[in-house]
């Protein structure tokens, strides 16, 4: 990965993404950031999407782990949202626990556990309605 990991805010909430290739650079550059802006901001809540990740090793786990365990030091509820179920089998097989980490199936359903709720546009709503 290249570049640094693009966090955006939706009111106190930051929602974030994780790609392939997270080198060790990246990845304390990336928690640093993500802990200040948790800090700064008041988030109450973060969620993670690592759904274009296809394949974590023990040290994005780590990554995970220590960034979960942080953030609620902090006061706000983590969620990795979009785990791969390779992803999910790998972890289980080598015996990897995200151990205090939320997730969820998507982000949608993470942001929905957040108190965010899709509402259908107001088109949509007219042609349903």
């Amino acid at each position: 990965m290249t570049g640094p990991v693009p966090i955006l805010r939706l009111g106190d909430i930051l929602l974030t993404g994780l790609l392939n290739d997270l080198d060790d650079k990246t990845a304390l550059e990336f928690t640093g950031e993500l802990v200040d802006r948790i800090s700064a901001e008041g988030s109450r809540g973060v969620v993670i999407d690592i759904s274009r990740l296809e394949i974590i090793d023990s040290f994005v786990a780590r990554v995970l782990m220590e960034l979960a365990g942080t953030g609620k030091l902090l006061g706000a509820r983590m969620i990795v949202a979009g785990m791969r179920p390779a992803v999910a089998i790998t972890l289980s097989e080598l015996g990897l626990q995200l151990s205090g980490v939320e997730t969820a199936l998507n982000a949608e359903r993470a942001m929905a556990r957040l108190g965010w709720e899709q509402r259908p546009r107001r088109a949509e709503a007219h042609a349903a309605g």
